[in-house]
């Protein structure tokens, strides 16, 4: 998109300096991460910037609205509701794939969450580009123009709500085993705080502790939340000692409620040019006939888990919950990022936070996966290059 940069890059990338800068990722904690890495960052430009923030300004205006909570409160029927909910989110993230439309490009909103991302990693992935290729120190992948050190003081301040370090910590399903560890050890590293497992916590009353690395019972004040019920709901194998359906003493950053509230299921009140046509599947009053125009989505579900990209008709008669599913139309994702053989799909994930006493979220920074496939994705990516998890740059 900036094409001075990509330019640029494209004359400085090797195979070799992309092991490099892999392996200086790897070298922080002895690990590599098991998700790939994309090769070059995608470079925006200030127009594709100012439709974006456009975008996330007509999200943040409905989720600001008084009654939002009574518009999303089937979700947490549908659901699990946890006590103890905030009066907003914490945690924004707001998708865009880069699309064409009307022969130009154009930001469509595919997914909005009410859930943490890789906030740790995709400032030390900036940092890891950096090293790398020096002339990316022009560029920033911060909304405005912050430095990494104030970037670092308002997720510390958003996660830990001035509780001492040792009293907030982030609960994860086995997180050794998570595909996006590597963001928790960066979140230790620089935040300071714990990473417990769910089968860690100990319950005491209405309270909850964890063992330090010195075997002492910790008191838990603040949770930074990474759990996905998805996954804590298949995994029966689990004994826990809490149940988040518990009256706990103890705060929430991300609380578990705004996975649901924010989610697949406000896209069908989002109206407007940036928004795609989305119904949910209770309330489709006919099949559409041009079915290959749509994709099938579960409402709560993470990382495309469940997602029928080729619809039939019997996929939508086989639904049984259908007040769990939304029908959407597909957008045309452009190739627009310029590798060294053809060009490349983009995705960027706007990053944002909500302090617990600001009237609006915070556009912080981003993410941006890369794919040659019919989807954004991983398992639609497999034995391709320039694709994966990368992060998007702004000029200054």
């Amino acid at each position: 998109m900036i094409s001075k940069y990509r330019d640029l890059f494209n004359s400085q990338f090797t195979d070799k300096k992309y092991q490099e800068f892999k392996d200086d990722i790897a070298s922080d904690f002895n690990y590599a991460p098991t998700f790939r890495i994309g090769e070059t960052p995608f470079f925006i430009s200030n127009a594709l910037k100012a439709q974006m923030l456009e975008g996330c300004a007509d999200i943040i205006k409905l989720i600001q609205q008084k009654d939002f909570k009574k518009l999303t409160d089937k979700s947490l029927e549908l659901n699990h509701n946890v006590s103890n909910e905030d009066e907003h989110t914490t945690f924004l993230a707001i998708d865009f794939g880069i699309c064409k439309e009307n022969g130009g490009v154009f930001p469509k909103l595919i997914e909005v969450q009410g859930f943490p991302s890789l906030y740790n990693y995709q400032i030390n992935l900036y940092e890891k580009f950096k090293n790398h290729y020096p002339f990316l120190k022009d560029l920033t992948p911060f909304i405005n123009d912050i430095t990494p050190q104030e970037y670092l003081e308002i997720l510390e301040d958003v996660i830990c709500n001035n509780h001492p370090k040792e009293n907030v910590i982030l609960l994860e399903i086995e997180p050794e085993k998570q595909n996006t560890k590597i963001d928790f050890y960066y979140c230790r590293r620089d935040l300071g705080i714990s990473i417990v497992s769910v089968t860690e916590i100990i319950k005491k009353g209405k309270q909850l502790f964890y063992k330090n690395d010195d075997g002492k019972e910790i008191l838990v004040k603040r949770i930074y939340n990474r759990v996905i019920f998805d996954e804590l709901d298949l995994r029966t194998d689990l004994k826990l000692n809490f149940h988040f359906s518990d009256d706990l003493d103890v705060e929430w950053a991300g609380h578990p409620n705004w996975f649901f509230r924010i989610s697949k299921f406000i896209l069908p009140f989002l109206k407007g040019k940036y928004f795609i046509e989305t119904t949910l599947l209770s309330d489709l009053k006919q099949i559409p006939e041009d079915l290959e125009n749509y994709v099938l989505k579960p409402l709560f579900s993470f990382s495309g888990s469940g997602v029928i990209f080729h619809v039939k008709k019997e996929d939508i008669e086989a639904v049984v919950e259908k007040e769990l599913y939304i029908l959407q139309k597909k957008v045309n994702y452009i190739p627009i990022v310029q590798s060294l053989n053809g060009k490349v799909k983009a995705e960027v994930r706007v990053l944002c936070v909500w302090k617990k006493e600001d009237a609006a979220p915070t556009l912080l920074c981003n993410l941006v996966r890369l794919s040659r496939g019919e989807m954004i994705g991983v398992k639609f990516n497999k034995d391709k290059d320039w694709v994966g998890g990368t992060l998007g740059l702004f000029e200054r």
